[in-house]
């Protein structure tokens, strides 16, 4: 039976958990939906076992959510929201099983104020689905090597399979827990047994959609995922991307928090008291190991910053757990947890600073600076004028539109009255989804209207897949926010061009810049 200072700290976690996630559903219908999540949003009403860019579970995800509640930014989200709460509920949990009442409190305060949680919680990208299966896998998995039962190895497996259904990086989780259970004593002998390769099974059977739908296609998603890991260039070592790496998971963690991680990492390294347990260990394997993994490979090329985001998971965990108020006596030293309430507070405050500008402008950043603008200011507006030149078209009905990038091309099918097919034409850009949905003899012959954020695309690129193009209307875009440079209302943050073209000569696809780019097969 729990004490009852242990329910109340339960139940704190609880409140905690489900104000976090209120917060984050009331919020999502507050500003419009960044590029990537009309991407995601478009994927969903093509639906398929396997997309180019990544795993496809975000896409049934929103698929499912849009049915229901309708194409809107809060239903796109909703996946997100729902699954951010499933990954704190589960990380409380670890807090609370090994750690008592008080860590789960902790860890459930810290969860929802680190602003790369908030960001995976809220926006619909597959950050947050992999947030929930890797602290769903991380619990079944500690709870197999602590009482070896085949629930939950399935159940880790189970978690591993939504995982690798949502990003691929969770394929990192396996040599993470297999490499903690190899070196430990006490639970190397677990790994002699077959029930923890059947739940790996299972987790790879249900991945196998994605393995079939790519052989079917060339390998494509395998081609892409290796070209943004640095696949197509020369191998070297050198230093340009390292300071980038840290600073991204700095930012993204906020900076005090991500010290703590790294001290709970150092904590468990040196055998610090109360980090020197199995569970603690395990956390590090689970987490450190992602991040390891990751500046390694900053070494060599570009890393985004979201990249190792769910091995943090268990790292908060383990820091909420030996820093926050009510550990354990027997842990880190009393000096070592005076940094707890500077990173918590600190957490929330530039979150909520970021949360707000988002919506209601409060900080004076130049436009080249002002990131939020840029991404979410525009889009409806755009949209409108969109449908307005489509309306002026010979031929309405039979008029598609299109942008040069797949990020336009989305927010248009979002934001355009009546959500319409949209058309990308990457003959210029890269590869992406739009390849698979779209043959140059869909559309042959047909007039179009296109957005670019160029005045002379018309003499620089569509004239060479239209028979005619008319000179651009200007869309001007302004900031919300008055106060930022003392032109703004007469100087427009960005200006988007609509074209006018006619007879669409072919041309949609791809062109590789080289014969050797891996990308092109």
């Amino acid at each position: 039976m729990f004490r009852d200072a242990d329910k109340k700290y339960l139940s704190y976690s609880l409140a905690v958990i489900l104000a976090g996630m209120l917060f984050r559903l009331v919020y999502a219908g507050l500003f419009p939906l960044v590029p990537d999540e009309t991407n995601y949003w478009q994927w969903s009403r093509y639906l398929a076992p396997g997309y180019h860019d990544q795993a496809p579970l975000i896409a049934w995800a929103i698929n499912i959510s849009t049915r229901l509640l309708g194409h809107t930014e809060t239903a796109v989200r909703l996946p997100s929201v729902l699954a951010l709460t499933i990954a704190s509920l589960y990380m409380a949990r670890m807090a609370g099983r090994w750690f008592g009442a008080r860590a789960a409190f902790n860890t459930a305060l810290l969860t929802q104020g680190v602003f790369a949680f908030t960001l995976g919680g809220l926006l619909a990208t597959a950050d947050g689905l992999q947030a929930m299966a890797w602290s769903g896998a991380c619990y079944h998995v500690a709870r197999g090597y602590e009482r070896h039962g085949w629930f939950d190895w399935l159940t880790g497996g189970l978690w591993f399979g939504i995982g690798m259904l949502s990003k691929y990086t969770m394929v990192l989780f396996l040599p993470s827990a297999y490499l903690y259970g190899l070196l430990s004593a006490a639970h190397r002998p677990r790994l002699a047994h077959w029930k923890p390769y059947i739940g790996v099974l299972f987790g790879c059977l249900m991945f196998t959609p994605v393995i079939v739908w790519n052989a079917q296609n060339n390998w494509n998603s395998v081609r892409h995922v290796a070209y943004i890991g640095g696949a197509n260039e020369a191998f070297s070592i050198h230093w340009n991307f390292f300071g980038d790496y840290w600073g991204s998971q700095a930012a993204l963690l906020t900076p005090l928090i991500f010290i703590l991680c790294l001290m709970a990492w150092y904590a468990v390294l040196r055998k610090r008291p109360g980090a020197d347990s199995w569970i603690a260990r395990y956390l590090f394997f689970t987490s450190f190991i992602m991040f390891a993994g990751f500046a390694l490979l900053s070494f060599h090329s570009r890393v985004y910053g979201n990249w190792p985001m769910a091995g943090y998971i268990t790292a908060c965990v383990l820091a909420a757990a030996l820093y926050g108020p009510g550990r354990q006596q027997d842990m880190v030293a009393r000096s070592a947890t005076r940094l707890w309430p500077w990173a918590t507070g600190s957490a929330y405050l530039i979150t909520a600073v970021i949360l707000i500008q988002v919506i209601r402008p409060v900080l004076p950043l130049p436009a080249h600076l002002d990131r939020a603008a840029d991404e979410i200011q525009g889009w409806p507006e755009l949209g409108w004028q969109t449908a307005q030149v489509v309306s002026t078209m010979p031929d309405p009905a039979n008029t598609f539109i299109f942008g040069l990038k797949y990020q336009t091309a989305s927010e248009l099918a979002f934001y355009t009255p009546g959500n319409p097919r949209t058309v990308s034409i990457n003959r210029w850009d890269r590869p992406n989804v739009y390849d698979y949905w779209w043959e140059d003899v869909d559309l042959i012959g047909k007039d179009a209207v296109g957005v670019t954020q160029y005045a002379q695309s018309h003499l620089s690129h569509l004239n060479q897949v239209f028979q005619k193009v008319d000179p651009p209307v200007p869309v001007y875009i302004y900031r919300n926010s008055p106060q930022n440079e003392p032109d703004e209302g007469t100087k427009p943050f960005k200006v988007w061009y609509l074209y006018r073209a006619h007879g669409f000569k072919g041309g949609l696809r791809w062109i590789p810049p080289a014969s050797g780019d891996i990308r092109g097969g």
